[in-house]
């Protein structure tokens, strides 16, 4: 780590220093409760001067990753990052009950719940269109919702529909499903077959920063997931975005 602060960066030492405890934090090499690397051990490693790394442990603070004991130095936060498993999501409760996503995190003793922020006809984005096969102009159904985790928000879901799937079902009506619109799909002879996941890290849209409650300039992930059923027909498109300080995805090969 010698001589970073001699590098070329675009970002602010400030912003370097915290994406270096950060990364210590969510990566385990600064465990829950640990002494943060001191002023002067970042003094030497950034260049940095006091009040900029006052300002990077602010940042970190913001995002409940550390703290300070005064007259102590700074210490690491128990960090509340969740590892969630797509593959295990694909397929609706069978019994109609609660989402994939809520059972499996109240296992661990968190409280998730998620909230309808709208139902409406919409043009989709151009990749939605590409997946579903629609002109410039052509709409969809649109599922807007917040997925909280101990009423923080974590995921920004946009699910998209085909009208000629969406129109005269439950999934077109303004109000939570039970079981989730794939459990609809499902009895209509639409079984989820295969789903592709596209994952990228981006910046948030400011809806996608407000809707998060971003405390500080953190990427989310912003995650594309067409579903596809019987005769490889897409049956709805997903745009997820994820808060890149609570989440990270796992996938198994």
């Amino acid at each position: 780590m010698a001589d970073l602060h001699e590098e070329e960066s675009v970002w602010p030492v400030q912003d370097q220093i915290a994406a270096y405890l950060r990364d210590g934090i969510l990566n385990g090499d600064f465990p829950p409760g640990q002494k943060l690397p001191s002023s002067r051990k970042l003094t030497e490693m950034f260049g940095a001067a006091a009040q900029t790394i006052r300002n990077a442990v602010t940042i970190l603070e913001k995002e409940g990753l550390a703290y300070t004991r005064q007259g102590a130095g700074v210490y690491a936060r128990q960090h509340r990052q969740r590892t969630m498993a797509p593959a295990n999501y694909k397929n609706p409760p069978t019994d109609g009950g609660k989402y994939q996503w809520i059972a499996a995190v109240e296992q661990k003793g968190v409280t998730g719940r998620s909230e309808l922020l709208a139902v409406e006809e919409v043009v989709p984005p151009a990749a939605v269109r590409e997946v579903f096969g629609l002109e410039e102009n052509g709409k969809a159904l649109l599922r807007r919702q917040v997925l909280f985790l101990d009423d923080q928000p974590c995921e920004l879901v946009e699910v998209y529909f085909p009208l000629d799937l969406a129109r005269g079902t439950p999934i077109a009506e303004n109000r939570k499903i039970k079981g989730g619109a794939g459990r609809v799909l499902l009895q209509a002879g639409f079984p989820p077959l295969r789903c592709v996941d596209k994952v990228a890290a981006r910046w948030p849209t400011p809806e996608q920063a407000r809707a998060l409650r971003m405390p500080t300039k953190l990427p989310v992930l912003r995650q594309l997931r067409v579903t596809y059923s019987v005769g490889d027909k897409p049956i709805q498109a997903e745009i997820m975005a994820k808060a890149g300080h609570l989440y990270e995805v796992q996938y198994e090969f």
